[in-house]
């Protein structure tokens, strides 16, 4: 037996939840004392396969193809299953990002295996394979037990560090037969924000509400985070008002983040919002009202006004990075 892991690309480059995940599933491989393979899929170039190895991969799956150059949710999660079957492998590791909450179940599926989505911790060993994740939102946690043979896991991006763990890495082609069924739906075009910190796995967000009182005000918010290399984000309110895309929306109804660390500036902390910023290592809270909801969960607060805040946050940070240049 072995532990798989899929290793997500963007553009042919590894994303850095990739090298969590093979992070997180090396303990379990080196737990179980078997190997640890991973599978790649779309056209990434030999030099981008041989650092995965470089976080405890024994062996990789490359498969290429033209049908493949872009996310396709059935084929993938076909492909996957047989790369299990074939490196005889009864644990799947995988990231709960976009791609990866739409191929954790249906690999589960073909493969028979029992299910934790949004892991937040290692397995117990003792006996028991019993995994920790998110519940209700974020306001408790639940410990799933697995008893079926096969397992599939989706970690939750931020949730698990990244170790090297150098060694050698075979790579091998790999070629599983597709069925015409898997490419009934195609995506025929990905366009991506090329300049900005993808949300669901930064490791810093800045985030802005109703109390900036108008996209034109949102200008500090994108300074700030440029500073620290942020994503940036917003309250539903402020999206539904369409003061900015609803694609930096999180919270219950938008997109969960578990950065390292969550500015948030005019946001009261709605219950809804904090279900999606819940599992965030550090939140700061910057509020002109010292009665906000958002207080009690956060790890610092600022009482003020962000327009007298932030500009000066924002001159902090370029005396701190001028003086450490």
């Amino acid at each position: 037996m072995s532990v798989l892991i899929y290793a997500e690309n963007t553009g042919g480059k590894f994303k850095k939840s990739t090298f969590e995940v093979i992070s997180y599933a090396n303990v379990i491989a080196k737990e179980q004392k078997t190997n640890l393979v991973a599978i790649s899929i779309g056209n990434v170039e030999n030099a981008e396969l041989e650092k995965l190895a470089k976080y405890g991969v024994d062996k990789v799956l490359s498969v290429t193809g033209e049908q493949l150059k872009l996310f396709v949710n059935q084929a993938y999660a076909s492909i996957i299953a047989e790369g299990a079957k074939a490196s005889s492998a009864d644990t799947i590791v995988l990231s709960a990002s976009f791609s990866g909450k739409g191929l954790a179940p249906r690999i589960a599926v073909k493969m028979d295996a029992g299910f934790v989505d949004g892991a937040i911790g290692l397995p117990s060993f003792n006996g028991s394979f019993t995994v920790r994740k998110g519940a209700f939102s974020g306001k408790a946690f639940a410990d799933v037990s697995l008893t079926s043979t096969n397992k599939v896991i989706s970690l939750v991006p931020n949730s698990y560090k990244v170790v090297e763990d150098t060694k050698p890495a075979a790579i091998e082609t790999f070629a599983p037969v597709i069925k015409e069924s898997d490419f009934r739906t195609m995506v025929k075009e990905i366009v991506r924000a090329a300049d900005k910190v993808s949300l669901p796995e930064a490791e810093i967000v800045v985030s802005g509400g109703r109390g900036l009182k108008g996209p034109e005000n949102w200008g500090m918010i994108e300074e700030l985070a440029e500073l620290l290399g942020a994503a940036t984000a917003c309250s539903k309110p402020v999206s539904d008002a369409h003061w900015r895309p609803h694609s930096e929306h999180v919270g219950q109804t938008g997109i969960a983040v578990s950065p390292n660390l969550y500015i948030a500036i005019g946001i009261s902390g709605a219950i809804q919002h904090l279900a999606g910023v819940s599992a965030s290592k550090t939140i700061v809270v910057i509020n002109k009202d010292p009665e906000a909801p958002f207080f009690k969960a956060a790890d610092y607060g600022i009482v003020g006004d962000a327009f007298e805040v932030i500009p000066r946050l924002i001159e902090a940070v370029k005396e701190f990075k001028s003086a450490h240049a």
